[in-house]
């Protein structure tokens, strides 16, 4: 089978998008997939491709010239090739492509719908725009999970393309160190992790209010650790700290490599991931993988994902929060029942199944533009 992916979001080594379109080309490779990846500008140089994957770059890096190059020429990239599917990994899709082909997109979440304030408005706009007629255009629709799949038949009615769920993978994160290696961190006491980009959707001015709400006497014995890169609108997030006078608890580690991220999933009591909205949650799975419990949402996909190895509370009460993660912080019986199955859980998503999956839509989405075209 020949595949052309729409690889745009490749540029970046840190979004999470971008990391999913290349273990999902790997893992599709490995099965013995004919792969080729198209990308409006060099692709992130930390993004390693097996040798029979074909890659395809152009040098469209401005927002309206990446634009032109999805509409105009990845589909003319993917006639010449003659691939017999064009995969959308991420919501997008041509409006105009050779009718032999077939067209696949995958629909990560609705987040420009029911969180809309959470994001940029250029990415908003893109989202609005963009993602109806996708939907409109493809032969199969694919999702993580199967609370997005009943998000998109209930938003958009109208959707006659089948829609099928096949969750993504994820990859072994390497040996974690020891609970002292993290000293460097300013990490010297019992902790609980949190796990993402800094921006609005993940909630994180509820779970510092929420940590504020714990008694002094938890709060001694249980810190903080905010991991990962900037994002948008979290700039007031240190005042927050600093206002709930939290400066010693909370500790603001910025983006770290697999190999210390490993080290924090290992020594924490529990991930705190209260998002307002997730179309998946990868930490959620590496934690549970290091067979830690998790405190997370009630909304969304996260309950599907976390299974039964987690807590879940209403992320818009930090009231709620700070209950259960008190409970999580003094209860060491609790954590250890709630992250019983926490391991199990998590290795059902591998990029293998994620690829297995993959090609079955794939073989069903030719076999439905064969019947369009008969």
């Amino acid at each position: 089978m020949r595949i052309g992916i729409d690889g745009r979001n490749l540029g970046s080594a840190t979004d999470g998008i971008g990391r999913f379109v290349h273990k999902s080309i790997k893992a599709l490779s490995a099965l013995g997939a004919e792969v080729l990846v198209y990308a409006p500008a060099e692709i992130n140089a930390n993004y390693e491709f097996p040798r029979d994957v074909a890659l395809r770059t152009g040098s469209f890096k401005a927002l309206p010239a990446r634009a032109l190059w999805g509409q105009a020429v990845l589909p003319s990239w993917a006639a010449r090739d003659e691939v017999e599917v064009l995969w959308g990994p991420a919501h997008r899709l041509p409006l105009i492509l050779d009718d032999r082909i077939a067209r696949v997109v995958t629909i990560h979440d609705l987040v420009w719908m029911h969180a809309p304030e959470t994001m940029r408005v250029r990415t908003w706009v893109g989202e609005r725009l963009l993602m109806k007629p996708a939907l409109r255009k493809a032969d199969v629709v694919a999702t993580d999970s199967t609370a997005m799949a009943t998000a998109l038949t209930t938003e958009f009615p109208w959707l006659r393309s089948p829609i099928k769920t096949i969750a993504p993978g994820t990859s072994p994160l390497p040996a974690p160190g020891s609970f002292s290696s993290l000293e460097h961190l300013g990490i010297t006491r019992p902790y609980a992790l949190f796990v993402g980009t800094l921006e609005p959707r993940k909630n994180l001015r509820n779970l510092i209010k929420a940590y504020g709400l714990l008694p002094a006497s938890t709060r001694s014995g249980c810190d903080l650790v905010i991991v990962g890169g900037s994002g948008w609108k979290q700039t007031s997030l240190a005042d927050d700290v600093r206002l709930g006078g939290l400066e010693k608890n909370i500790i603001f580690t910025g983006f770290v490599d697999d190999a210390k991220l490993a080290t924090l999933y290992s020594n924490c009591l529990f991930l705190a991931m209260p998002s307002l909205y997730e179309g998946f949650g990868f930490p959620i799975v590496e934690a549970q993988s290091f067979g830690k419990p998790v405190l997370t949402s009630n909304t969304s996909s996260m309950p599907e994902v976390a299974g039964d190895s987690a807590i879940l509370v209403d992320p818009g009460s930090p009231e709620a929060i700070a209950g259960a993660f008190d409970q999580l912080c003094v209860d060491a019986q609790l954590r250890q029942k709630i992250a019983a199955g926490a391991r199990k859980n998590a290795e059902r998503f591998t990029w293998e199944n994620h690829a297995k999956g993959m090609l079955h839509i794939f073989e069903r989405a030719i076999e439905q533009r064969r019947k369009t075209l008969a």
